[in-house]
């Protein structure tokens, strides 16, 4: 079994939040490298504003409590989520964000981003690629979306996570077309999170998820 390094970001675009998946990310020193450390602290700074915040609206949760439920760096919201669940302050993980934790409601800290742009930057500074992760979850219509992607073609993204788990078979083979019209690689994920998407299984998604093997060959050729 092969195995890719690779990390997700969140980055701010013209057209609203976007996850760019970054692969091939190479385990030395770099600019990509110093960035994700940055990211890092930021993102333990927003868990203790959330659980501040949740604490003065009388939630149960502490910061030691979440960190716990990560288990290890890189705790967040889904965290967060799983202690007021085990606290019985909601019955699911999707009820703890529609209620507390989402963008709008009484819990939610915004996180800092990068912008697009500057993160495919530093991707392809790593010598990785740099891929369009979820890309419906932007909200664009077709055409918005063909004018999105080639704009993030321009500034040097790699590819569309085009075979995703939650996507019917038909929307896969648009995004597909989409990525070849701009000379984009395609790719596939699950977007497996464990018990935080309990629909979504890690390689198969909702059983029905097959990436082909040569995709793997094809986006590892758009390494710079």
């Amino acid at each position: 079994m092969r195995v890719v390094a690779g990390c997700e970001l969140s980055c701010t675009t013209p057209w609203g939040s976007a996850h760019v998946l970054a692969y091939f990310v190479e385990d030395r020193p770099g600019a990509l490298q110093d960035e994700l450390v940055r990211l890092r602290e930021w993102r333990a700074e927003r868990n203790r504003h959330l659980v501040d915040r949740l604490a003065g609206l009388g939630l149960p949760v502490t910061i030691d409590e979440v960190e716990a439920e990560a288990g290890a760096e890189g705790a967040g919201r889904p965290h967060v989520a799983a202690v007021l669940v085990r606290k019985g302050v909601v019955s699911s993980v999707q009820e703890a964000f529609d209620e507390w934790l989402a963008k709008g409601r009484p819990g939610y800290v915004e996180r800092r981003r990068i912008e697009l742009s500057a993160a495919i930057g530093l991707v392809r500074a790593s010598k990785g690629v740099a891929v369009l992760a979820h890309p419906l979850s932007l909200g664009l219509e077709a055409p918005e979306l063909d004018a999105a992607v080639a704009e993030m073609a321009a500034h040097g993204l790699g590819g569309i996570e085009a075979i995703y788990g939650r996507y019917r078979p038909e929307v896969r083979e648009g995004l597909a077309s989409l990525a070849h019209r701009h000379g984009l690689a395609v790719t596939g994920g699950s977007d497996h999170h464990g018990i935080y998407k309990p629909d979504l299984r890690v390689g198969v998604g909702q059983g029905d998820l097959r990436v082909p093997d040569e995709l793997l060959d094809a986006l590892e050729a758009r390494r710079p």
